[in-house]
């Protein structure tokens, strides 16, 4: 799971388009060795590195810990899976410290306003629809795991035997009647205040969700439950195609890009060297985690895992059940943080767009008329989209893209603005870094979308 944060300005003036060329200048600055003027110092914020540790991992734990050894299966075992997760990592890190870097050099604390001040307003433009689309996209996918789970606790309860339908015909175990109910009742009247400082603690509520979720897998393969259906057991991949279709889960589950940059400014003290301690251990500590679910997992069912390894275990199981009460905790915690963020990047391209034609008065009509449309929109393609695979491989690839693209290419900028230091060895191994990046990401995101397309065609 991705959780963002990002902030629309008070004033208004600051959504306005502009064609000042000095929209780059103080990219000409370097952080490392250039002290900034006092009129321009961003002011420190009180978290310490510790809680900037535990707020890194928060924002990339979550529901796609389920996803995670159906990855290492389809990665093609378990030695493939780690050395392709391992690979990851290191450009998530590197994507991490480069995303404070910029922050520092062009003073500004939200994701989109970096890559806005370090690409232009074009590229800024198309950072703020793709965050829009990856947070509507996560958003269908959690209303699918709420149905999923659902699914499973209700056959719990009514004690259904493994593969009989009977419960299904029933109107209050149908799938679209408890997303629907559940979706409006809880999700809905969450996902309209205009501000979410509420959820900080339902979003602590739901990390310990997940780890929870970890320890049972683990215990379930330490000691297997009877009713447990085990399939054969890969050990390398069946092609190097395959490889890269579980790319796009890894990057959905370790996106948290997005959500670094106001947790960089947040912090005492905020220094590239420091924050580079901090989303080394927050990275590591995530891939503990789901390392540990990934690897269990799979070696538990092998080849008949499903998409969503909750599914994979028998109905009965009680620890498996709390298990499952447990995400859908954490997705209903963390669908009204996502639309947060997709409706603040939303009015902030409204806001842009009609420049100093808006009526701020029309705020609120304007927020509950774009929280019904999203909403709405999410749970009717939800309901008829019933396979979360299908989704992840959409929004893994933008994840990519986040992770990525817009750090390697704010890499590039920033680089190519510091025009005394072109030349040397560091110069260049930095921007050939980018370079690499941006490519990686541009693969991946066209990879993920073109075998998306071509499975629903295939279909």
């Amino acid at each position: 799971m991705a959780f963002c944060e990002v902030t629309v300005n008070n004033d208004r003036r600051d959504w306005s388009w502009t064609e000042e060329t000095g929209e780059k200048a103080s990219l000409l600055q370097n952080p490392l060795t250039t002290e900034r003027p006092r009129g321009n110092r961003k002011q420190e914020g009180s978290t310490s590195a510790s809680g900037a540790v535990f707020i890194v991992v928060n924002a990339a734990l979550g529901a796609g810990l389920l996803n995670f050894p159906y990855a290492f299966f389809v990665a093609g075992g378990v030695v493939s899976g780690i050395i392709l997760l391992l690979c990851l990592v290191l450009f998530i890190i590197a994507g991490l410290v480069i995303l404070a870097y910029c922050s520092q050099v062009s003073n500004k604390a939200t994701y989109q306003e970096v890559v806005r001040a370090a690409c232009g307003q074009v590229v800024g433009t198309i950072c703020d629809v793709l965050i829009a689309v990856y947070t509507f996209g996560t958003c269908i996918a959690f209303l699918i795991i709420i149905g999923d789970q659902l699914d499973m606790i209700i056959g719990a309860f009514m004690h259904t035997p493994e593969g009989d339908t009977s419960v299904k015909g029933h109107w209050y175990s149908d799938r679209k009647f408890t997303i629907s109910v559940t979706s409006i009742l809880v999700i809905l009247p969450l996902s309209i205040p205009k501000e979410i400082g509420f959820q900080k603690y339902a979003s602590t509520l739901s990390v310990l969700g997940t780890w929870y979720v970890t320890i049972i897998v683990i215990i379930r393969y330490i000691w297997p439950d009877q009713g447990i259906i085990v399939g054969e057991i890969p050990t390398r991949p069946y092609s190097w195609m395959a490889v890269f279709n579980a790319i796009p889960t890894i990057c959905f589950g370790f996106q948290c890009h997005v959500s670094s940059v106001p947790v960089f400014s947040s912090m005492e003290r905020p220094g590239v060297r420091r924050w580079s301690w901090v989303v080394t251990a927050a990275v590591v500590i995530c891939l503990f985690v789901y390392t540990g679910t990934g690897v269990c997992g799979f070696l538990t069912f092998g080849s008949s895992v499903n998409v969503d390894v909750l599914l994979s275990y028998p109905s009965n199981d009680i620890a498996v059940t709390i298990a499952r009460a447990a995400i859908i905790l954490c997705v209903l915690t963390s669908y009204p943080i996502l639309h947060f963020c997709g409706r603040t990047v939303i009015e902030g391209l409204w806001l842009r767009f009609k420049g100093e034609d808006v009526d701020m008065s029309l705020e609120k009509r304007r927020r509950i008329l774009q929280t019904l449309i999203w909403f709405i929109l999410t749970l009717v393609l939800a309901l008829f989209i019933p396979d979360i695979g299908k989704v992840i491989s959409v929004i893994g690839g933008l994840a990519a893209c986040f992770i990525l693209v817009f750090p390697g290419l704010c890499l590039i900028e920033a680089k190519f603005a510091e025009i005394q230091q072109v030349g040397s060895a560091s110069w260049w191994t930095l921007v050939l870094c980018g370079i690499l990046m941006m490519c990686m990401g541009v693969f991946i995101f066209g990879q993920s979308t073109a075998n998306s397309i071509y499975q629903d065609l295939h279909n």
